[in-house]
């Protein structure tokens, strides 16, 4: 039977995880693009392979799972930074206003 006496929240804690680290994904897209330009990938690539690396050597699934999804949103953030300098060029968000020190 599928249904047992005790309760697992283990796949509660990898979903809400899921959810908070596709939000802190996607606003690091757009700050990071914002800020840096999307010369910002190399380290969305650093922190993606790092992650994902460190994902193979934890032993509790639920931080192994947790550290992987981590892992694997920044490497797809490699596109979506990209795809947020295009939407910057359609004027979908706004384009950085150069400074006077900036050069």
């Amino acid at each position: 039977m599928f249904i047992s006496g005790s309760v697992n929240f283990d796949g509660i804690v990898v979903g809400a995880s899921l959810i908070l680290i596709m939000w802190i994904g996607r606003m690091a897209c757009i700050k990071g693009e914002y800020y840096f330009s999307k010369r910002l990938w190399v380290l969305f690539l650093i922190i993606g392979i790092v992650s994902v690396g460190a994902a193979l050597f934890i032993e509790p699934v639920i931080c192994s799972s947790v550290l992987s999804i981590f892992g694997f949103t920044f490497l797809w953030g490699i596109h979506e930074i990209i795809e947020q300098e295009e939407r910057v060029n359609k004027g979908w968000f706004p384009r950085r206003k150069k400074e006077k020190h900036d050069r």
